[in-house]
């Protein structure tokens, strides 16, 4: 889905030069590249705490532990996406509370939002699903009425922009309490290996997050609460940091993508594309909502599965993202779930395809994956 090498060509010396230099000079832990990359995104993303750590579900995990819930506390997230999110509330004794998403752009429900809080509910985690934020002046709102915190998945959506009714921009990732992303290869901004990072403008929460990062050290041997060890090393960060300049042109390339994707199929009757959240016609010139970590197609009277074995047959790799609602998995069943609670979900995971998206996709390529999917269509 992704095309690693054909990106890496670009900065090809860059990232040898660096992690030359990384190998010379044996900083491989807590390096002077990380502290680079940490302040460079934080200036990015306009944010006063980026804290690099090992991964994106460590991420959230930390920026849980670091917010003090407790066993029995209710964490409402989005039933429509990938695992990690539900699997570390529920690795921490919390309760995870599974609701709805919109059938549009496919980020947690608002209303069902607000049907799901209780005196149990302590946190809401919307996750900026396939690469546009969720509706979060809309989450704060609730979030400050409840005395809930708000904890944003940002795995998919570094670099987009969410725009207040007022038009005023923030950085998705930027929002809430605190907040979490994944630097996993495929990512939008991917290092070569496993990396994620959190971000917060709380300095006391930032405080808490670099000890729980660091075995719950703030000062060598001083263990002053319960801490993981989860480090981003210093040649993702330098893979990162060659990466950072480029984010905007690699998103920009991806909803170049996107639109070329539209125009092909825009005349299918079957297919339903992205819309995204500020409603735009298509893809507007100036779109800087949607990043498309994932360019996520509904089908009407297909059999999805089907096409893709097609498309797989013609070695065009495609996903389904995602397949199983996390409510019907078997590690998160629960007696609580009504299942007319999850129409649009129960709904998605029967409808959507993922084309193949990345920041080099050529025309011909479009072409020959969409002229494929029009001849499975025309054919079935």
């Amino acid at each position: 889905m992704v095309d690693l090498k054909g990106q890496y060509a670009d900065i090809k010396q860059e990232v040898d030069t660096s992690i030359q230099e990384i190998i010379d000079n044996t900083a491989f832990i807590n390096g002077p590249k990380v502290h680079q990359f940490q302040k460079n995104l934080e200036d990015y993303l306009g944010v006063r705490h980026v804290i690099p750590c090992a991964n994106g579900t460590d991420a959230l995990q930390i920026a849980m532990m670091g917010l003090g819930l407790e066993q029995g506390d209710e964490v409402i997230t989005a039933d429509f996406t990938f695992a990690a999110t539900v699997e570390v509330i529920a690795l921490l004794k919390l309760t995870p509370v599974l609701v709805d998403v919109d059938p549009d752009n496919f980020n947690i429900d608002i209303e069902a939002i607000k049907k799901a809080i209780t005196p149990k509910t302590k946190a809401i985690v919307p996750v900026h699903l396939f690469g546009q934020c969720a509706n979060m002046e809309a989450i704060m709102q609730i979030a400050k009425e409840h005395n809930l915190y708000v904890i944003e998945d940002n795995a998919q959506g570094i670099g987009a922009n969410y725009t207040y009714s007022d038009g005023t921009k923030a950085k998705s990732g930027t929002i809430g309490h605190v907040a979490s992303t994944s630097f996993f290869p495929s990512k939008n901004l991917g290092c070569y290996g496993d990396g994620g990072a959190i971000f917060t403008n709380d300095d006391d929460l930032a405080h808490t997050i670099r000890g729980i990062v660091n075995h719950g050290m703030y000062e060598r041997y001083h263990h002053d609460v319960v801490g993981v060890n989860s480090r981003l090393d210093s040649i993702q960060a330098a893979v990162l940091d060659a990466k950072l300049p480029r984010l905007d042109s690699y998103n920009q390339a991806r909803r170049n993508a996107a639109r070329k994707y539209n125009a092909a199929l825009k005349d299918v009757p079957q297919i339903t594309l992205p819309k995204t959240v500020n409603n735009c016609e298509g893809i507007c010139d100036t779109c800087d909502c949607h990043v498309f970590h994932q360019y996520t197609l509904k089908l009407e009277n297909v059999d999805r599965d089907a096409l893709v074995k097609y498309l797989n047959s013609h070695d065009i790799p495609c996903g389904v993202y995602y397949p199983i609602p996390l409510h019907a998995q078997k590690a998160y069943q629960d007696s609580r779930y009504n299942e007319a609670d999850f129409k649009v979900t129960n709904q998605l995971v029967k409808q959507v395809i993922s084309l193949p998206m990345h920041t080099e996709l050529e025309d011909d390529q479009i072409k020959f994956i969409t002229d494929k999917i029009k001849e499975f269509i025309t054919n079935n």
